[in-house]
Order: structure tokens, then sequence, then C-alpha cells
């Protein structure tokens, strides 16, 4: 009976590996994120089907609609699912600022693949979009940071 009452919070835990298991319910760093991850695979899945969708415009058009849709509905899900700051943060300050912080993040990845490109003679596609993966899951990271400190003001 007890069980039906508190079911166990869930958890991730990463196979046999040495990985503590996370609460994703929680409001700790760790926990908040694994749902800062989640909603980024959200998101990307949100601006790559919009930018299928509107490529038939234009491939500009396609990406600005894209980035624009999946910035705003990241921002509003870190707002209430990932730091739960809904009380705390309007949703204006959330997009200006958690917006800001993308463009920052979309303007080191795209100077840093110049760079490498001015760097290394014909770098085939492959890799300059391993550097830009690589480079994204930096700039990633430091967002998280970010927005837990500064936008959303966690303790």
């Amino acid at each position: 009976m007890q069980a039906v009452l508190n079911p166990p919070m869930p958890t991730l835990a990463v196979g046999g590996s040495a990985l503590p298991a996370v609460n994703v319910r929680s409001n700790t760093a760790a926990a908040q994120f694994v749902r800062y991850v989640v909603i980024g695979v959200v998101s990307n899945a949100v601006y790559f089907a919009v930018f299928v969708l509107g490529s038939g415009s234009g491939t500009a058009e396609a990406v600005v609609a894209a980035a624009l849709l999946s910035t705003v509905i990241a921002n509003e899900l870190h707002r209430r699912v990932t730091f739960r700051a809904a009380d705390r943060v309007s949703w204006f300050t959330a997009q200006r600022d958690g917006g800001g912080t993308a463009l920052i993040g979309l303007a080191v990845n795209e100077a840093v693949v110049e760079m490498l490109q001015n760097l290394t003679s014909h770098p085939t596609s492959a890799a300059l979009a391993a550097w830009s993966i690589a480079i994204s899951a930096v700039v990633g990271g430091l967002r998280f940071f970010a927005l837990r400190t500064w936008v959303f003001d966690w303790p």
C-alpha cells in the first residue's frame, strides 16, 4: 500500500556504469542538467521539423524560423521545467536573457568553426561538423551554467 501512495522517485542510471543515479525530480544541479539535456533534444527536434517543413520557402527563412521557434520553446521549458523558475522569472526575461545566451553560443560556435576553416587547408565537411558538435557541447555546458546562475538565479 505504501508503494502505491508514495511511488519511488524516477532516477536516471546509465547501464552498469559507476555513474550515480540522479533523481530527475529533484532540484540538484545534476537533475537540472538532465532536464536541460532532455529539453535540448526536444528543441533540436522542433528545429529539425520546422526547418524541413519551411525549407520550401528558402533555406535562410527556414533557419531563422526554426531557430526562433526552437529557442523560444526551449527557454520557456527551461523556465518552467529545468529550473522551475516560473514564479521567479518572467516569460520576457527568460526569452531576453536565455535568447541572449543562445545568440552568444551561436556566435562562439560560428567564430571557432570559421577559425578552424582558416587554419586548416581544405577541411572536410565531416571534420567541420564534428568540431561544430564538440563546440556546441562545450557552449551548451557553459550556457547551462549561465542559465542556472544568472538567468534563472538558482541559489
